[in-house]
């Protein structure tokens, strides 16, 4: 069973927009169908259930203060409290599911007034030293299993709080920072002292994977200077992206993806424009927001094609949850007999199948993504609906080796194909004859809708998958090591720039390096080694499941 992923939005200084993007991004994940938790744990200064207050379905009666202090009251039980959900309130937006676990009770809108009292009372080294390291982990474990994503809201700077969220419980961090030189300081430096952290920790996580978000940038008005922090920026950050950003990517290219811009109509109060701007447009901050939500929902992965088609990738995110109205919308010329003989076979066969009902570019946006998949029924030049509605779904939709989604063309026997746009000439095509009623064109769309194949590139992510799962903690010769390395590096290469045949040849490299020789004796993996190998075969592994969910 897959378990949620926790992450951790921390910034060195306050005013930078870290809940602000927390509580935004929170709410485009449960709008795609992940479910999702969040938590206050900045304690000094909390302020999550300002942004989701006209949203929240009750006032929270419990928080994390709370937890510390059942935890005292519990004689330092290591077991979560069978009422865990109870800490958290539902958050009434579109989607899954929203959760809030608050700094602590709410009244009105605001901390009750015991709530200062309560927390200035907590000694966090006492607290560990009673086992309150054990009981978080309970926490987390029931969290994870109950949610996809937990997102946790930090104290700034250094304290022992910022420690426990950066250090203890997440599996990834986002920095939030914005262009001046106090945050760029920090901004590596945090990561390095939580991998130092949690290196003495009896748990056995990974080194952390950082998104840097480079916030409130103004680059409306004062461009030029606005361009040369960016540089800056990324060039300050570039140490973050080491782990997981594609080799193919420019660390340049992707902060700038990774840039949420000031604009000063959401400057005022706690605000979630993502809620107003539901198809946001580039200039919008619910654009820069998207893409960092998608980010997240990637696991950090398929950053080569963020990079091609930032369309493509955040819808990906958003429809790999998605349930969609239709299998399958039929594109054709207006008055088309042909594609409502087509619909109704289709039907006949289970298939949920409708049409394109207009060529209004008002209903394109709504009715594009109704349906999984879009048929192209073509019995002579295309309409220019047809074009733009088949461009647009291709801008949202990943290539073969990361998508569910597909374009189809049932053509017409006679039909010259050289005149046909590039892209409906590269498609495979299912023919017809005018005149008869396309029962067996209908079989075969039916046929590839449903069929569930693994191709060559299934094939070869499965060969990688096997070969790293094999790979042994030790083995006689410390040297073999070397070789193991560059071949992780050359698979990850591989899978980065979807050669499929070179990450077969590197897996077969694998699986024989990995077969140990010799009198018994061995020598232990590297830490960075079987690091690198478990992230590597955990973006393997959602490459796999992207077939067969």
């Amino acid at each position: 069973m897959t378990t949620g992923t926790v992450l951790t939005f921390y910034s060195y200084k306050g005013g930078v927009g870290r809940s602000f993007t927390l509580a935004n991004v929170a709410v485009l994940l449960a709008r795609w169908g992940y479910r999702v938790l969040t938590v206050d744990w900045d304690l000094e200064a909390p302020g999550l259930h300002h942004y989701f207050g006209p949203k929240l379905v009750e006032q929270p009666e419990h928080g994390v203060v709370d937890l510390a202090h059942d935890f005292l009251r519990g004689a330092g039980s290591p077991v979560a409290p069978q009422d865990l959900d109870s800490y958290a309130v539902r958050v009434g937006v579109e989607g899954d599911r929203l959760d809030l676990l608050a700094a602590g009770r709410v009244v009105s809108g605001k901390l009750d007034d015991s709530y200062s009292k309560r927390m200035q009372e907590l000694n966090w080294d006492e607290l560990y030293r009673r086992g309150f390291a054990a009981y978080l982990e309970a926490c987390r474990a029931v969290w994870t299993e109950n949610y996809d994503f937990v997102l946790l809201d930090s104290r700034t700077g250094v304290s022992d709080i910022a420690g426990i969220c950066t250090a203890h419980l997440p599996d990834r961090l986002v920095v939030v920072f914005t262009a001046n030189d106090q945050n760029l300081d920090d901004v590596v430096d945090v990561a390095q002292r939580a991998d130092r952290a949690r290196d003495r920790m009896p748990y056995d996580r990974p080194r952390h994977s950082v998104l840097p978000i480079l916030s409130r940038l103004d680059n409306r008005v004062e461009y030029e200077r606005a361009e040369q922090w960016q540089r800056k920026c990324a060039e300050a950050v570039a140490p973050l992206f080491g782990n997981w950003l594609a080799q193919t990517v420019p660390v340049d290219l992707m902060m700038r993806h990774l840039t949420v811009p000031y604009v000063s109509y959401w400057s005022f109060g706690e605000q979630l424009p993502v809620l107003d701007e539901q198809v946001p447009k580039a200039d919008q901050i619910s654009y820069a927001l998207e893409t960092v939500a998608a980010v997240i929902a990637q696991d950090f992965d398929r950053t080569d094609v963020l990079a091609d088609n930032r369309d493509a990738y955040v819808a990906a995110a958003r429809d790999r949850c998605r349930e969609f109205d239709l299998d399958v919308l039929v594109s054709s010329a207006r008055q088309s007999r042909v594609a409502t003989e087509l619909i109704e076979e289709l039907r006949l066969l289970g298939v949920r199948a409708d049409r394109s009902l207009s060529g209004d570019p008002g209903f394109l946006a709504e009715a594009a993504d109704s349906a999984q998949h879009l048929c192209l029924v073509v019995e002579g030049p295309l309409s220019r609906w047809q074009i733009t509605e088949s461009e647009r779904f291709l801008r949202h939709t990943l290539g073969p080796e990361g998508t569910h989604r597909q374009l189809f063309c049932l053509l017409a026997r006679g039909i010259d194909r050289d005149e046909l746009p590039g892209f409906v000439r590269n498609l495979h095509h299912l023919e017809f004859t005018p005149d008869v009623r396309p029962v067996r064109a209908a079989r075969q769309l039916h046929h590839l809708l449903t069929s569930t194949g693994a191709g060559p590139g299934q094939e070869a992510l499965r060969a990688a998958a096997a070969a790293l799962r094999t790979l042994p903690d030790t083995l006689p010769y410390a040297e073999r090591f070397v070789l193991i390395e560059d071949t992780v590096r050359g698979m990850a290469t591989a899978l980065d720039q979807g050669d499929m045949a070179q990450l077969l040849d590197r897996s077969a490299d694998m699986e024989f390096l990995g077969k140990a020789h010799g009198d018994g004796h061995g020598v232990p993996a590297p830490r960075e080694l079987l690091d690198a190998t478990k992230a590597l075969l955990n973006r393997i592994d959602r490459r796999i499941n992207a077939f067969t969910e």
